[in-house]
């Protein structure tokens, strides 16, 4: 069984949605997935928002639990952690080094073979170097850093916008937006990596 860490900042908005949609497309395709969510800055037992909970309700899809923030237990637990945003992705990363070789944004993990995929696993390759170096109170080079921002600029965007707060047209296109990545995601979690 495949284990996904869904993550966003407060775990109210967007990963309760990813999580719940991705537990449903998994149970619709026979995926062995368990699916799981996490705020970097979550307080546990919050409910999802009542505007991300009538949009899954909308589209026939189970309510998730509650609120938590993301530990290193869960990290841990996770085969794949994907993330809503690139910042999230390096709050993960700064956490818990371990997990950056399985952490992605959840857009880039539905690439699924995209040759953008070379150009992420390079930069998380530097930025895993530059935290590590960071650590133990040294520098990256000023041709990784600048390597690193040739990079980033070269890949599009990968977050998902935040609808916390906005109307209830924002969360059904934030859901729209999750939806199209997972579906996408489907085939790479139906591979064995």
């Amino acid at each position: 069984m495949t284990r996904i860490l869904i993550v966003c900042t407060g775990n109210t908005c967007r990963s309760p949605m990813a999580e719940a949609m991705l537990r449903k497309l998994a149970g619709d395709n026979g995926l062995p997935v368990e699916v799981r969510s996490a705020g970097v800055s979550a307080m546990n037992g919050l409910p999802i928002s009542q505007h991300a909970a009538e949009t899954l309700r909308k589209r026939g899809v189970p309510l998730p639990g509650a609120s938590s923030s993301l530990t290193s237990a869960e990290a841990e637990w996770a085969d794949w952690i994907l993330t809503m945003t690139s910042g999230h992705k390096q709050a993960v990363i700064e956490r818990f080094p371990a997990a950056a070789g399985k952490t992605y944004t959840l857009k880039e993990f539905s690439l699924n073979g995209d040759p953008a995929m070379d150009d992420i696993a390079e930069i998380d390759r530097l930025y895993a170097e530059w935290q590590l170096k960071r650590s133990l109170g040294q520098r990256l080079s000023e041709a990784d850093l600048e390597r690193l921002r040739e990079l980033q600029l070269k890949l599009p965007d990968f977050d998902i916008a935040d609808p916390y707060g906005g109307p209830p047209e924002l969360y059904e296109r934030c859901a729209d937006e999750i939806f199209e990545a997972l579906g996408r995601a489907l085939g790479r979690l139906q591979k064995p990596d």
